[in-house]
């Protein structure tokens, strides 16, 4: 028998593969790329194109998917701004927004730890360091 339930809607705490809320935050935005969407997402980026432009160069495939996944997840909405060919341009939930400190404390902690980082200026990719 197949379950099938509003993946926007969070889990029921029976559902949840663990009762530690860091573990469910990482099931959320524990990968390599999700928090790098996030922070793309602050910095003012909106479209697919975008995001393609961020000098990690993430592959299309994963984008899409994470997209797909921090919509279901309901941290990001879409908003179609052409119908054909259908496009969307992405902006943070109130709860996504909630991610801001989130990445600003990876941001402080990883400035620390690597010398040679520097913040993107909001609305600007980052460079990677030479």
């Amino acid at each position: 028998m197949q379950v099938t339930m509003d993946e926007a809607t969070p889990p029921a705490p029976s559902e949840l593969r663990s009762l530690c809320p860091v573990a469910n935050a990482l099931d959320v935005v524990g990968d390599r790329w999700t928090l790098l969407v996030i922070r793309d997402l602050l910095a003012g980026k909106r479209r697919f194109g975008d995001f393609l432009t961020s000098p990690e160069h993430i592959p299309t495939n994963i984008l899409a998917d994470r997209l797909k996944r921090l919509e279901r997840a309901g941290l990001i909405a879409s908003v179609p701004y052409t119908q054909r060919p259908p496009r969307f341009e992405y902006q943070l939930t109130a709860s996504g927004r909630e991610l801001g400190p989130v990445v600003d404390a990876m941001a402080t902690w990883g400035l620390a730890q690597f010398p040679g980082t520097r913040r993107a200026l909001r609305g600007a990719p980052a460079e990677a360091p030479r």
